[in-house]
């Protein structure tokens, strides 16, 4: 059996993390993945992460995330001879995924409407920060400026933080995520009706799916959106400190909710209804938290989770991917021998499923900085000597 996207040509002209992401989903399902950078002004993902030595190679630790299973050409956009290059590449293709401003690509001749000229058929993705047109369609952000614009931060962090960004990228993995899956959908409709697509995705509309619930909740009641402290919802689904650190319960449903009362003692509180439970919140959390306090935070985990109730110690992200169970679901991927111009172990994320056969895997590592130019070319028909002339007036770097 062979993986979904085996035989399926996407085009990655993207940078930074939302597009990168999308592409490296449909290739570790067997896409075969050509990322076009510009020569002299590459994905600056290339140039991200803790260790500036890779940083100076373009091969950041921001790039090993997302660059495995791909192929690397490099192309100038803005020449003529780039554009052709491009063209060249989605007369072959069935997706292009770009992540440039609004209009950035259609003014050099290769926007979706151009590129549907020569190929009906082509799954066309256009991720932004804030979609195609409307009042702020020419305008740029990253993940931090939405999470900020978004309202996201406000919602974030507590009275006495102020509002906090979220750690990870969360809405450019969002962002990705969702790409990936409108792309497999459109090649999917492809299948049925002999149709491209053009897809527009962005990075706010991303951010309020993730707060569908609280703005929901908000615009129904009219209740203002705040911190999401530990006063709010249920007390035995919040955060309480045990006697060496901070333990997350989860008893969000009334089984958990009886059944952890009982266990602790407390039976009198096991069959309280929601509302007289919301009503006399504050006093349950006091005696959770005297409760919580007399226990570490893994005897607490460990005697919950015995018992079906969700609950884990606050850990750190080193203490978490340690974890067996980490392995055994085997999120990461590790190059013991290391790869091209990265010496040394490193390990990278591979995907948030599994499937029971020809699943998601890496095959090849992440690739320097034009790597595959000549292969690629050759691909295309172009011969050795128009390649070493692309090479020479610094088309293709």
């Amino acid at each position: 059996m062979s993986r979904p996207f085996e035989g399926i040509n996407v085009i990655d002209i993207t940078h930074v993390l939302a597009g990168p992401f999308s592409t490296y989903q449909l290739a570790l399902l067997g896409a075969n993945v050509v990322k076009v950078e510009n020569p002299e002004d590459p994905d600056q993902a290339r140039n991200t992460g803790p260790d500036h030595a890779l940083n100076n190679k373009n091969m950041g630790t921001g790039f090993l995330t997302t660059g495995s299973n791909k192929r690397s050409l490099t192309v100038n956009l803005k020449s003529k001879a780039g554009q052709k290059i491009l063209t060249d590449l989605a007369k072959k293709a069935d997706v292009i995924v770009e992540n440039y401003r609004a209009g950035a690509l259609a003014s050099l001749g290769l926007g979706y409407e151009d590129i549907k000229k020569i190929n009906p058929g082509i799954i066309y993705c256009s991720l932004t920060a804030w979609g195609q047109d409307g009042p702020r369609g020419q305008q740029t952000a990253y993940d931090q400026v939405i999470q900020g614009y978004s309202g996201i931060m406000s919602i974030t962090g507590n009275s006495e933080t102020g509002p906090l960004r979220c750690g990870p990228q969360l809405i450019d993995f969002g962002t990705g995520t969702t790409a990936a899956f409108s792309i497999a959908s459109a090649l999917f409709h492809r299948e049925r009706a002999g149709e491209g697509q053009h897809i527009d995705g962005c990075l706010t509309d991303m951010a309020f799916v993730l707060m569908g619930a609280q703005i929901t909740g908000a615009m129904r009641t009219g209740r203002k959106l705040g911190y999401q402290t530990p006063d709010r919802g249920q007390a035995t689904h919040s955060e309480y400190m045990a006697k060496d650190g901070m333990l997350m319960m989860g008893a969000s449903n009334h089984r958990q909710h009886s059944r952890f009362w009982k266990l602790v003692g407390q039976p009198e509180r096991a069959n309280k209804s929601y509302d007289y439970r919301r009503e006399h919140r504050a006093e349950e959390a006091k005696v959770l938290k005297e409760l919580i306090a007399t226990r570490t935070a893994q005897e607490w985990e460990d005697f919950l989770q015995d018992n079906h109730i969700p609950a884990a110690r606050q850990r750190t992200v080193e203490e978490a991917i340690t974890d067996p169970q980490v392995k055994h679901r085997g999120t990461f991927h590790l190059y013991e021998d290391g790869s091209p111009q990265v010496e040394g172990v490193y390990t990278v994320p591979v995907a948030a499923f599994k499937y029971k056969s020809d699943g998601p895997k890496i095959e090849s590592p992440p690739p320097t900085l034009g790597q595959h130019n000549e292969e690629v070319l050759k691909e295309l028909g172009y011969q050795e000597e128009e390649i070493t002339h692309l090479r020479n007036t610094k088309v293709i770097g």
